[in-house]
């Protein structure tokens, strides 16, 4: 625990329509690129990405991405960058996660645009797999993080709200584990492992300090279309300030609680951040926090339209038998709830999910 790491991308350049940008940044990087988009982002936005590739000198392949981060998705992309210079992943998370990994099996450089801004995932060298049907399977190392980030805050503004307040639940995780973490001692995700630096512990905490201050506004602003100060600042707490915090601190019981949940199938149709928010309030039990600091989560998330509730996620009817399932796939050795600096065992993490959905259901009513 005596040495300690920080990673981080090597460019993150965020404002309205930097967009444009890319085929500059691109070939600052190589003159052969696979492009690997969303479906939505290929009917939309892919000939005039493709064109600008083209202006600038890189010869590019685009791609329409699967729908899902699957190791078959994997395989096809990273044989179609096999003879790219650089990987471009445009769209969500699952999207660039599936981009970040080709590239490393293609030995590529790699430029992430999200689209949304849903998860911290463009900033990270870690890539999520999941089966064809959502269902969290492992995390992948890239061992290098992006050499470009690049993110239009007028093209994250298009999109639904509902991706912005999800990319804020995602990001109020990253000082409450962050926290974990130090108290376990546990090592960062740089590289295999290191203590964490002062500098990563301040952006973890400044995270969190940014949420606080904007993101009522935020959320309020991009409800009316508008592109103001507060929404630039949450787009990079929810892609920068989230991501360099999640990967030099490192992540436990909020994501921990996420992916054993996803053996349930109603809530594979919320998004990550969302599953994530329900996910700080357990991990609030779990750890005995102050019963303030379960109330500031809990309110701050109910008020942007975050789950607070079992309900909220589909599961208003879940039973006591499943919540034990869930706390026995929490408890297998690869989950990161393993970070937390309490006794755990799987009834212990049903109880707290139950718990949590109690409590909150007391504070905001």
């Amino acid at each position: 625990m005596l040495t300690r790491g920080y990673g981080g991308p090597l460019r993150y350049v965020q404002g309205p329509g930097v967009l444009a940008d890319l085929g500059s940044y691109a070939a600052g990087l190589g003159n052969t690129a696979l492009l690997l988009m969303d479906g939505f982002i290929e009917t939309t936005y892919g000939e005039s990405l493709m064109a600008g590739l083209s202006r600038a000198g890189v010869q590019a392949v685009g791609t329409r991405f699967g729908g899902e981060s699957t190791d078959a998705e994997i395989a096809r992309c990273s044989d179609l960058a096999k003879s790219a210079a650089v990987v471009i992943g445009v769209g969500g998370g699952k999207t660039l996660d599936t981009a970040k990994i080709a590239a490393r099996n293609a030995g590529a450089r790699m430029i992430t645009v999200p689209t949304i801004a849903s998860t911290d995932s463009p900033t990270s060298s870690l890539g999520v797999v999941y089966t064809a049907d959502g269902v969290y399977v492992r995390v992948e190392r890239c061992y290098r993080n992006p050499d470009v980030v690049l993110v239009d805050s007028e093209v994250i503004l298009r999109a639904p709200v509902r991706f912005l307040a999800a990319g804020m639940g995602d990001a109020l995780s990253t000082w409450y584990e962050a926290r974990s973490n130090f108290d376990s001692r546990s090592n960062n995700y740089i590289a295999d492992g290191y203590a964490t630096t002062v500098a990563g512990a301040a952006i973890a905490r400044a995270c969190h300090d940014t949420l606080m201050r904007d993101g009522r506004a935020a959320y309020a602003a991009a409800q009316a279309g508008c592109l103001t100060e507060a929404v630039e600042n949450i787009i990079e707490a929810n892609t920068l300030l989230s991501g360099l915090g999640f990967e030099n601190c490192g992540v436990s019981g909020a994501h921990g609680v996420h992916d054993a949940l996803t053996i349930l199938e109603p809530v594979h149709h919320f998004f990550h951040g969302e599953k994530v928010a329900f996910g700080i309030l357990c991990l609030l039990v779990l750890e005995n926090r102050l019963p303030a600091e379960f109330a500031e989560a809990a309110r701050f998330c109910h008020d942007i339209g975050l789950p607070t509730r079992l309900a909220d996620l589909g599961l208003a009817d879940v039973t006591d038998a499943d919540l034990l399932r869930v706390g026995e796939e929490a408890m297998k050795p690869t989950n990161v709830i393993h970070s937390v600096h309490r006794p755990l065992t799987a009834r212990g993490i049903a109880h707290a999910i139950r718990t949590a959905d109690r409590l909150a259901g007391q504070i905001l009513t």
